[in-house]
């Protein structure tokens, strides 16, 4: 089975017969974070493509995971919204590496980034970058799984894979999610989704 959170290529990688569902589980949300002074001056814009081209007039540093990942995906998606195509200009940077590695390499050139709220709280302790956009709709984070099709991979544990799809959008699991993160952090990382409509939708 697969835990992802790139819907456009979940539906590609769907269409194309390799999961036998798509079950929605989770959300969380993506901020764009960066050094308090905010050279951008990006902090508190609502929509996330407008902050992206303030960073790319300002040639303000911006560290890219630049690996695939579901983020990475969030991030591109961003730019073609803002009409910047940012791959090669000397202010964008990509890391080749996950959200941790990506947040620091930020951190030290007091550049911006894209980063999943949990990852963020997690680490911010850490690190000299403040939140400075949250609430676009481009930056709703939404998880689902998604059990690999036996008849086209033969090779996998169908049933261990359907089994674990169950439990995760079962109540106990549910309940789990929802309560992940709130001793720690004062508030959830994610949001438990099981049965209900599509965030954004």
């Amino acid at each position: 089975m697969v835990l992802v959170h790139a819907p456009e290529s979940e539906v590609q990688w769907m269409a194309e017969g390799n999961g036998t569902a798509r079950l929605l589980v989770m959300h969380n949300d993506f901020v764009v974070v960066g050094p308090a002074d905010d050279p951008a001056r990006v902090r508190g814009e609502r929509a996330a493509p407008a902050a992206l081209g303030w960073i790319a007039q300002a040639g303000a540093p911006f560290i890219s995971r630049g690996d695939q990942s579901g983020t990475h995906q969030a991030e591109l998606a961003i730019w073609r919204a803002a009409a910047v195509d940012a791959r090669g200009r000397p202010w964008y940077q990509e890391s080749g590496q996950g959200m941790g590695a990506t947040l620091n390499i930020a951190n030290e050139k007091r550049g911006y980034t894209l980063t999943d709220r949990s990852t963020y709280l997690a680490r911010r302790g850490a690190l000299q970058l403040d939140v400075l956009v949250e609430g676009s709709k481009e930056l709703l984070n939404v998880y689902h799984v998604m059990p690999v099709n036996p008849q086209k991979f033969a090779h996998v544990n169908a049933a261990g894979g359907q089994a674990f799809a169950a439990f995760l959008v079962s109540r106990e699991a549910q309940e789990s999610i929802a309560a992940f993160g709130v001793a720690q952090y004062g508030q959830p990382l994610f949001f438990a989704d099981a049965g209900k409509a599509e965030p954004g939708a």
